[in-house]
């Protein structure tokens, strides 16, 4: 009998490709995370590599317990110390900044290029790190934190993490959602999430070294974004269309019509036309655009989504942010199920600012807002998975940088997502997720020791070097000074 040696198709040797490209790329660039550690890069580049692999640990401590971390539990708080080298601490602000420009350009490499859709999509978005009990911790402030009992204030003390984020396009619909981390920063008790938002954003899409500088990107934002001091900082960026959601009960305006009589007006400039009121149908008048679309549930369920836009609105600004510069779209949303009735009680109101703002179609936006919760999905995981709330410190320095390393654990999975082998629990085998060949976040950190203990690390291997001295007998530190909450004084009045 003749044995024929089976050759593999063509669709299993593009597979097999794929899997060789994706191994290669999360080689190169741990590689390169491992050189851009400039200080205790083996102790960080383990500690990394066990945070992506856990499935056991409740607090950091308790990460060199695992087989990717070959350290002892000191190396663990000796690496996020020392994880930015600062040489002069009069410059640490600025040599901080340009580190972090340098993690931002190593992750920016990994994203690909968008191919379903004509622009770079990012989300930035605000997750509170409560710190209830931290006395000693400095610059603490109230904070917002959603409380599920009824009557209750969504308030507690703490920190509050900026996350600005790429979102990678999905191959299918059921894909999970994934998203880049690529800066993460701490909004201090003198700055607004919208001022923090605005820098990380300018960041990236302005840097000639990026993929994204002068390419058309879009950025989409929750409410709490819609203030006047957010849109004007971004609203003069000329590759950046900003997608924000507004409040069902602010008033826009159109812009002022040319006079009749012709010839140089005298007296102030007209800068606000007519009304336009959220709340009030009747200042709205019929839509410069109007379309529709449809999407399918995970269930199965067909909804409508009915689109009507309003070109070049302005809304009224502030002295130092003169508004009426900035014409926008304003974008309402309804979703309607088979039989014709609303599925949200209110409707939507998109506001889409930016100077290339008329290069996107009423679904594109529609679109691209939608992927904004996958953001929610990572303040999630990197919570219950990724120890991001667990560390528990004194030092704000320290805390950020303990972000940095969970933010770099999530890169780590993000990048070996299609190497990982996709094994759900028996109550996820049903899934979506489970049954597309993508794993999920959850999945790739089951399977990540797997992988490192495969392709290896560039860590050295630990060398014992005997005990530490310690201090010496009798030494006695002071202790740590007990900080105020601080609390951010009412508004003055303008004087006359």
């Amino acid at each position: 009998m003749d044995n024929k040696t089976t050759q593999p198709s063509t669709h299993e040797q593009g597979i097999a490709r794929k899997l060789q490209g994706a191994v290669t790329q999360l080689e190169k660039f741990r590689q390169d995370l491992y050189q851009y550690f400039s200080n205790r890069a083996d102790s960080l580049m383990d500690l990394v590599d066990a945070l992506a692999g856990n499935t056991a640990a409740r607090s950091p401590a308790e990460l060199s317990l695992s087989a990717l971390f070959r350290r002892e539990y000191s190396s663990v708080y000796d690496g996020i110390e020392n994880l930015f080298a600062v040489s002069d601490l009069e410059k640490a602000a600025e040599e901080r900044q340009v580190q972090e420009h340098q993690l931002v350009r190593l992750i920016a490499g990994t994203l690909p290029q968008p191919q379903q859709r004509k622009f770079w999509l990012f989300g930035i978005d605000v997750t509170p790190i409560p710190r209830r009990f931290a006395e000693t911790l400095a610059d603490r402030k109230y904070i917002h934190q959603p409380n599920t009992l009824k009557g209750n204030k969504p308030v507690t003390i703490g920190h509050d993490a900026s996350v600005l984020a790429a979102l990678p396009e999905k191959e299918q619909p059921t894909d999970s959602p994934w998203v880049v981390p690529l800066n993460v920063r701490r909004v201090t008790s003198d700055e607004k999430a919208g001022q923090v938002g605005a820098e990380q954003i300018r960041l990236v899409v302005t840097d000639e070294n990026l993929p994204f500088h002068n390419a058309l990107c879009v950025n989409v934002e929750d409410s709490g974004y819609s203030g006047v001091p957010h849109l004007g900082e971004v609203a003069d960026i000329g590759n950046l269309v900003t997608v924000v959601r507004l409040p069902g009960n602010r008033v826009v305006y159109r812009q002022p019509e040319p006079s009749a009589e012709g010839g140089q007006p005298v007296g102030h400039p007209t800068w606000y036309g007519k009304p336009f009121k959220l709340k009030d149908p009747e200042t709205w008048g019929p839509p410069d655009e109007e379309t529709q679309t449809s999407f399918t549930t995970r269930r199965g369920r067909t909804y409508t989504v009915e689109l009507q836009g309003w070109h070049d609105l302005v809304r009224r600004g502030t002295q130092d942010v003169p508004m009426y510069c900035y014409p926008f779209t304003l974008v309402r949303a309804r979703v309607l199920d088979a039989d014709g009735n609303l599925i949200h009680k209110r409707e939507m109101w998109l506001l889409v600012i930016g100077k290339r703002r008329n290069e996107l179609s009423l679904v594109e936006i529609w679109e691209a807002y939608g992927r904004r919760y996958d953001l929610e999905h990572f303040f999630r995981f990197g919570k219950q998975r990724l120890l991001l709330t667990a560390f528990q410190t004194p030092e704000e320095k320290h805390e950020e940088n303990w972000w940095q390393i969970v933010q770099l654990a999530y890169i780590l999975l993000w990048l070996s997502r299609s190497v990982a082998v996709n094994l759900p629990n028996p109550w996820e085998r049903y899934l979506p997720q489970a049954q597309n060949g993508v794993a999920s976040p959850a999945a790739a950190q089951r399977d990540f020791g797997r992988i490192i203990r495969q392709i290896g690390t560039p860590a050295v291997t630990p060398k014992r070097r005997g005990n530490s001295s310690g201090r010496r007998k009798g030494t006695k530190l002071p202790p740590r000074q007990r900080l105020a909450v601080v609390k951010k004084a009412a508004k003055q009045p303008v004087a006359a």
